[in-house]
């Protein structure tokens, strides 16, 4: 049986409660990499002189792990995955500007 997408379980836990991992697939990972525009770090830089919250960059932010953790299910089904057990998101910088987020799991079939 292939699992959609949006069928897919995505959890941070190494397993999930009343279900019991029948196959480990593997590690599956997915990643992207994000530079600021110029625009937005003039917007940025404005609103850090009276503080607050930088909302143009938690959007760049927020549309780079769902980009991640995308790609990271796009993965786990090529695998044939139902689930993809303890899931992290992490972000390194790349260099001035750009940064990368990566979201990471194992990929599982339940039983």
């Amino acid at each position: 049986m292939t699992i959609s997408k949006s069928d897919m379980l995505i959890v941070t836990t190494d397993g999930i409660p009343g279900r019991e991992v029948a196959e480990v697939l593997g590690l599956v990972r997915g990643s992207t990499v994000r530079a600021k525009h110029l625009g937005t770090d003039i917007v940025a830089g404005l609103r850090n002189l009276v503080g607050g919250e930088v909302r143009e960059y938690a959007a760049l932010l927020a549309g780079s792990r769902e980009q991640a953790l995308d790609r990271m299910i796009d993965e786990a089904c090529g695998l044939g995955a139902d689930a993809v057990i303890a899931v992290r998101v992490q972000t390194s910088m790349i260099q001035q500007g750009a940064s990368e987020v990566l979201a990471y799991g194992t990929a599982v079939r339940l039983a």
